[in-house]
């Protein structure tokens, strides 16, 4: 009963402990005031929720306690939220990582986002990077000439870091070269007719070569049907392999390994398996005699198809080949620029762009390095190589004009236009673009590559080195001007 009366009578200063101090505090209050107790008179309440905190702060220990372990309850972390705690940092690292390579590289877009969209394009075949709006004309004392080989110079190749050059001539001979210095690494030399059971390098007129994509091989193609590998880092000569039935014209390693393309004068196409030191399957097709192969990183190979006007595409998995029809002379040269669309040279004078969507060019350039001949029996001049920058929409082509065009290609391989000319005196007879972009490497000389119906005895026969110089961005412009 007496605990019940207590709660009941709670407010009543006059029964409580607390009410007791309230009501002496009220009373000094009131005298210290001097009759303002009205005005005074809601202190208490402020005094009194005072003394309930003082109280609570009393029985702290128990309710921190209290508190503490509510804490720890409200924020212990689940497995599966610590995990996505360490996934979001993990991110956020990679992000400030990325944003750091970036801003190295001055890229605006995501770089790996960026890479990964070209390889997808690379693959589809529709990798098309914009280089020859920037290119301009190299001054002709830029342009450097390395000469060694006694006869015209038929074919060559850059190696893969675009530190060495092969090339090799109608004198039999191989020459490795150094392109920053300019000097002979290593010379194979060509060996005499009737000599090769003994002779270790061709005897005959070297028509193709082609290297590896890992720069481990050289393959070497010549007039007797043989076909050489050599290791290229030491110029050491490792297989022949035969089984043509005419002259070797085409050879072409896919991109990413050692299967070996080779096209010849018998229309046929053979698959060789370097590592193995094998023969793998021959292809028959073309009605006359193949003028020129190439591959990247696919299973199938185009050739030219000489005077049977066709270009070919050759499945090699499905064993099956594709025909497209469009030059009206004979398709002397032909180049990839990537998976899907090529490029070709004819003796009609004509330079043409491929899809292998289409069966008939997506553009042609007529007379693409002019006539030659009197007024009236005027010829035109025959486009003896043709070369491209992979994914890139840069080509070229070469006659005997004593010019080497570099051609911009449409949006889509839709169209060529003329960027600018190079002087080069004699016939280009090969024509390659490094790897880099940086520069463009003809092989010239005084004769066709496949014969001998001109001479230009005013032509040297030699490697001609031209660098593709670029505009100067805006930022090297306003340093110049300060």
């Amino acid at each position: 009963m007496s605990s019940s009366f207590f709660i009941k009578t709670k407010g009543n200063p006059k029964t409580t402990k607390k009410g007791k101090e309230t009501a002496a505090v009220k009373r000094k209050a009131d005298g210290d005031s001097g009759g303002q107790g009205k005005i005074r008179a809601k202190k208490p309440s402020k005094k009194y929720s005072e003394e309930i905190s003082s109280e609570s702060e009393a029985e702290s220990p128990a309710v921190s306690k209290k508190r503490q372990a509510s804490e720890e309850i409200e924020f212990e972390e689940t497995p599966q939220e610590k995990k996505l705690r360490l996934a979001k940092f993990y991110l956020e690292q990679l992000k400030e990582e990325e944003e750091k390579k970036a801003e190295d590289e001055a890229f605006e877009t995501d770089l790996i986002a960026g890479r990964l969209q070209e390889e997808v394009l690379e693959q589809k075949g529709k990798l098309q990077r914009p280089i020859a709006k920037d290119l301009i004309p190299p001054d002709t004392s830029e342009i450097r000439v390395l000469r060694g080989h006694k006869l015209p110079i038929t074919c060559l190749v850059i190696t893969p870091d675009d530190r060495c050059i092969f090339s090799a001539a109608k004198d039999c001979s191989i020459i490795k070269w150094d392109i920053e210095s300019g000097k002979k690494l290593h010379t194979i030399h060509g060996g005499r007719k009737g000599t090769e059971d003994r002779h270790v390098g061709h005897t005959a007129h070297i028509l193709c070569m082609t290297i590896s994509s890992d720069g481990k091989y050289l393959g070497t193609g010549d007039m007797n049907k043989l076909i050489m590998i050599w290791e290229a880092e030491t110029c050491k000569h490792l297989y022949k392999f035969t089984g043509h039935k005419g002259p070797v014209s085409g050879l072409s390693f896919r991109k990413g390994t050692h299967d070996l393309y080779s096209a010849s004068h018998d229309r046929s196409i053979k698959v060789w398996n370097v590592d193995e030191n094998a023969y793998v399957e021959t292809l028959f097709g073309h009605q006359d005699a193949i003028t020129g192969l190439d591959s990247l990183s696919r299973e199938r190979c185009v050739t030219a198809g000489g005077r049977d006007g066709t270009v070919r595409v050759w499945k090699i998995a499905e064993e099956s080949q594709l025909v497209f029809h469009g030059h009206e002379g004979s398709i002397d040269c032909v180049q990839l620029i990537n998976e899907e669309h090529m490029i070709t040279g004819a003796d009609d004078g004509s330079v043409s762009l491929w899809s292998v969507n289409k069966k008939k060019p997506l553009g042609t350039v007529k007379r693409a390095h002019g006539c030659h001949g009197d007024s009236g029996l005027e010829q035109p001049h025959w486009v003896a190589s043709v070369a491209a920058l992979q994914n890139s929409d840069t080509v070229a082509s070469g006659s005997h004009n004593s010019q080497v065009n570099v051609w911009k290609c449409g949006q889509n391989y839709r169209g060529l236009e003329l960027l600018f000319s190079v002087p080069v005196s004699g016939f280009i007879n090969s024509l390659k673009f490094s790897s880099s972009g940086q520069f463009l490497v003809a092989g010239v000389g005084q004769e066709h590559r496949l014969g001998r119906w001109w001479r230009l005895k005013e032509a040297k026969n030699g490697i001609y080195i031209i660098p593709l110089k670029r505009k100067p961005s805006n930022a090297e412009e306003a340093k110049q001007t300060k």
